[in-house]
């Protein structure tokens, strides 16, 4: 099947400053593919070329194979949009609000809707200037998924969310937009919340300084990233003696390591230096996530 979602080389500059510097990524369809990097590290302006709201220097974008400043309303039919900022106009109330976005679109699942509005206490005669930012977030989270699209496009989606709200729309609403057709609808999320997405991710990629550090399946991240933690009767071994570890932690009579692929040769080499005890764990997204950015990652 052919990507949702397909970057290539791509690279993007604010006057001298280059945001992207040949960015790549895929995209396949019917997963969850999580897009991880810290604040400027050009997550929103990938975004914003996906969406033919800014056109790259160089490089190539395709989205359903189509590129968007070609077929952007073809493109724009088929997706849908939660940026982490959202704006309403302002003389609407929340009922208002949702059949102006409904009116853009060939679907519109009313059940949804009243589900969605109920699960998140929103008032639709409410004016939309008087919702608090997380409210206004929840609105828009509503079109999106009523809208059912083929593409969810999110941009810090649980942005200005308290908690509990947080979870129930992670693991129920994202959830269940998937489980209603999971071959068809993907969705690509940029979060900085990385550990309350770990279930639902897929795939994912890292991003840093506008360059893809790694991707991987998250399956196999979990299982190639580990953390070896091992306790010696006296002082622990160098860690420079542990080749291919990519971080180590030092402290008296106890080693850490963390590795990744070359992991069991790696444990071998500990246990064969006689520790009073090993402990191995895999690592959970968001630790991969921080090792790849502080060491370079893995490019694929």
């Amino acid at each position: 099947m052919n990507p949702v979602i397909e970057i290539r080389d791509l690279v993007h500059r604010y006057g001298r400053t280059e945001a992207l510097q040949g960015l790549s990524l895929s995209v396949e369809p019917g997963c969850c593919h999580g897009f991880f990097g810290r604040n400027g590290a050009g997550k929103t302006t990938a975004i914003k070329c996906l969406l033919n709201l800014l056109r790259p220097a160089s490089g190539s974008v395709a989205v359903f194979g189509l590129d968007p400043a070609r077929a952007e309303a073809a493109i724009k039919g088929r997706l849908a949009y939660v940026p982490d900022f959202v704006a309403f106009y302002p003389w609407m109330n929340v009922r208002e609000a949702l059949e102006y976005q409904a009116s853009f679109r060939t679907r519109w699942n009313r059940d949804t809707e009243a589900s969605l509005l109920g699960r998140f206490g929103l008032d639709p005669r409410q004016p939309v200037h008087g919702l608090s930012k997380g409210q206004r977030t929840q609105l828009a989270l509503i079109g999106a998924i009523c809208a059912e699209p083929e593409l969810l496009v999110l941009d810090e989606p649980t942005s200005g969310l308290d908690p509990l709200v947080r979870r129930e729309f992670i693991q129920t609403v994202i959830g269940a937009y998937q489980e209603v057709d999971p071959g068809r609808r993907t969705v690509f999320v940029s979060t900085h919340l990385i550990s309350e997405f770990e279930g639902l991710i897929d795939r994912f990629t890292v991003v840093e300084q506008g360059r893809a550090v790694l991707t991987s399946d998250a399956d196999e991240a979990r299982s190639k990233f580990r953390r070896l933690r091992a306790q010696f009767e006296g002082e622990a071994p160098p860690g420079e003696a542990f080749r291919g570890a990519r971080s180590v932690r030092r402290e008296g009579r106890l080693l850490e390591l963390i590795v990744n692929g070359d992991g069991d040769r790696i444990l071998a080499d500990l246990r064969a230096r006689g520790p009073a005890s090993v402990e191995v764990e895999s690592l959970s997204l968001e630790e991969i996530f921080l090792t790849s950015i502080q060491t370079g990652g893995t490019p694929s």
